[in-house]
C-alpha cells in the first residue's frame, strides 16, 4: 500500500472520530478530557486494528456491530443532554472521564478500524507502521475536532451547544443503521 493511499485510509477512519469530537467539543471540555480523548482514541485505532487482524472476520462481526449499537447509545444520550443543557444558564461540562466513558467513546470511533485489520493482511501493509499511522491521524483529528469545538462552543455559547448536541444525536442515529 503506498503512502498516499494510506494516509487517505487513516483520514477516513479519523472522520468518525473527528465529527463526534467537534460535537463533543462544543459542549465544553477541559484540557485534561482534551488529553484523555485523545489520547484514547489513538490507542484504540492502534489496537483495533490490530484485534481486527488477529480475530478474524467472524468474531469481529458480533463485537463490531454490538460495540456500534453502544456507541450509538452514548452518542445518543450525550446528545439530547447537549440539547436539554442548552436552553438553560450555566449547564454543566460533559463529562467523559471516567473509565467506561472513555472505553465506549474509543471503540465507538474505531469500530471502522477494527474491520481494516480484517485485510490488512492481504493488502500486504506492513502492519505496525499502518497501525501507528492510522492511531496517529486519529489521535490529531480528535484533538482538532475538541479543540475547533471548544472553541466554537466558547464563541457560540448556547447555540453551539444545541448545534454539538444534533451532530451527536445525528453520528448516533447513523451508526444505529450502518
Amino acid at each position: 500500500m503506498s503512502i498516499p493511499a494510506l494516509f487517505l485510509l487513516a483520514v477516513a477512519l479519523g472522520t468518525d472520530a473527528f465529527s463526534m469530537c467537534l460535537g463533543i467539543g462544543m459542549a465544553g471540555v477541559k484540557r485534561l478530557q482534551v488529553l484523555l480523548i485523545t489520547l484514547t482514541v489513538l490507542l484504540f485505532h492502534i489496537a483495533m486494528p490490530l484485534l481486527g487482524f488477529q480475530l478474524g472476520e467472524l468474531a469481529g462481526g458480533f463485537l463490531g456491530r454490538t460495540a456500534t449499537l453502544v456507541g450509538a447509545v452514548l452518542l445518543l444520550y450525550l446528545g439530547v443532554r447537549m440539547i436539554r443543557e442548552s436552553s438553560g444558564g450555566d449547564a454543566p461540562r460533559v463529562m467523559l472521564l471516567n473509565n467506561w466513558g472513555l472505553l465506549l467513546l474509543g471503540a465507538s470511533v474505531s469500530m471502522d478500524a477494527l474491520s481494516v485489520g480484517f485485510t490488512l493482511g492481504t493488502l500486504q501493509a506492513q502492519l505496525i507502521f499502518t497501525v501507528v499511522t492510522f492511531g496517529l491521524v486519529a489521535g490529531l483529528m480528535t484533538f482538532s475536532g475538541l479543540v475547533l469545538g471548544r472553541f466554537l462552543g466558547q464563541v457560540a455559547g448556547e447555540r453551539a451547544r444545541l448545534l454539538g448536541g444534533l451532530i451527536l444525536i445525528g453520528i448516533g442515529v447513523k451508526l444505529f443503521f450502518h
